[in-house]
């Protein structure tokens, strides 16, 4: 019967911890296994990462191209597939919000784009900045309805009528 008297690890498990510098008869002995002499042997004797001994180092001799856009925008994009997917009880409304908290998408979205790849046979009521024209039929077919959220930032050109 297991009690915790008789518990003990499984053969293998546990391993004793190099003691290094403690005799020669240890293996370990007076070098610690650091061999003789050098750099590498002495305490605190190691080089950063990507040091290449006083070389000009590889990251800094390849060209270096283009750039990271801070401002940049990321759009969490689903087709009617994925909608389809989704269950119409919990999901009242399709929004970006709401597939966040349900962890319907996984990641950090800006936006919520819905495309028309697949069928749907579910009502729901979506919330998204960009409905492309045939998943908003689509949409509306199964008896759901398309809102479109205003993208923040975004201007809108007015022709001047004359």
């Amino acid at each position: 019967m297991l009690r915790l008297n008789t518990i003990k690890a499984h053969p293998g498990a546990t391993q004793s911890r190099k003691r290094l510098g403690r005799g020669s008869g240890s293996g370990l002995g007076p070098t610690a296994g650091k061999g003789d002499k050098g750099q590498l042997q002495r305490s605190g004797g190691s080089v950063r990462p990507g040091f290449e001994g006083g070389q000009m180092p590889l990251y800094r001799r390849i060209p270096k191209r283009g750039f990271t856009n801070i401002g940049r925008r990321t759009n969490a994009v689903l087709n009617l597939v994925d909608l389809e997917r989704l269950d119409a009880k919990v999901f009242k409304e399709i929004s970006l919000e709401s597939l966040v908290e349900k962890n319907a998408i996984k990641g950090r979205y800006d936006r919520l784009t819905i495309l028309a790849t697949g069928e749907l046979t579910k009502a729901f009521k979506v919330k998204a900045h960009r409905v492309s024209p045939a998943a908003q039929e689509k949409i509306q077919k199964a008896g759901g309805s398309v809102e479109l959220i205003a993208i923040p930032g975004k201007k809108v050109s007015k022709k001047a009528s004359s």
